[in-house]
């Protein structure tokens, strides 16, 4: 049965990796998954490696009347990753969902303009720090016997692009959640992964607006006409997906990957 007393996440411990709310005029994705998961019930510890930004989404979830608690942390660091396991567990005693929603895609290029350099900085972050806060995290769910891991991807994973290591650490993301949701099914632990598509938040905008020395409103009219459903989605929507995922009514589901994108990746045919 589904949980009936109060919200669809009552009584449930959630990390959520990547819950700063980054500067700009629409609310980002960590923020929003914080914001929803402490509305159905949720006990937080929002970890960010910018204190300033987890404090505000401290701040946004406080109205709900959960728990929540910040950690700051970097999650390229293997010692960050297993800290953020062991702090949940001594604030709140058990952890329940883990929400893994670091990633960036700055500086990357086509393949024979990408420095080395930014290959390995973008894939420490969006590819080995999900697997290292999964690893850290899995023992503790595995003892529990239940959990749910959330990893956000990408729709470029699975879409043409122009540069090649975002795409290619999403790609991965969605074979290790697919890899871990098989190899910890009969433990009670499920894994699912939510590709995002062309999603109206800070990181999407403010900073295509600013490299390219245009408005906000130029980028988003330009995204907007590659979606068929011609809007973008909003964090919102990505944490409402999540928080299914994070719930009891999703007990059957894990190994999935599941677009929120407008119908972007139908265009594929």
């Amino acid at each position: 049965m589904t949980n009936t007393k109060g919200g669809r996440l009552q009584g449930k411990v959630a990390i959520i990796v990547g819950a700063g709310q980054q500067p700009g005029d629409t609310v980002g994705n960590g923020r929003a998954a914080a914001e929803r998961y402490a509305e159905e019930g949720a006990t937080l510890l929002l970890v960010d490696i910018n204190e300033e930004w987890a404090q505000d989404t401290l701040k946004a979830v406080q109205q709900y009347g959960q728990p929540a608690s910040v950690l700051t942390a970097d999650i390229t660091r293997e010692e960050d990753c297993k800290r953020i396991a062991d702090a949940c567990v001594e604030r709140y005693g058990r952890i329940d969902v883990l929400h893994n929603n670091v990633g960036r895609s700055g500086g990357d290029r086509k393949t024979v303009d990408l420095d080395v350099a930014v290959w390995e900085a973008l894939m420490d972050m969006n590819l080995k720090g999900m697997f290292m806060t999964c690893k850290h995290v899995l023992p503790h769910m595995i003892a529990q016997k239940s959990g749910s891991i959330i990893n956000i991807s990408s729709t470029s994973s699975l879409a043409a692009r122009p540069t090649i290591t975002y795409k290619t650490s999403k790609g991965a993301v969605n074979t290790m959640t697919q890899h871990i949701a098989m190899e910890n099914a009969g433990h009670g632990v499920r894994a699912n992964a939510i590709l995002p598509g062309l999603i109206d938040t800070p990181m999407a905008i403010e900073r295509r607006a600013k490299e390219r020395g245009v408005s906000r409103e130029v980028v988003r009219a330009e995204r907007e006409a590659l979606v068929p459903m011609r809007r973008m989605g909003s964090a919102w929507d990505v944490a409402n997906a999540a928080v299914f995922l994070a719930s009891d009514e999703a007990r059957y589901v894990t190994g999935v990957l599941l677009p929120v994108d407008g119908g972007l990746l139908v265009k594929r045919g």
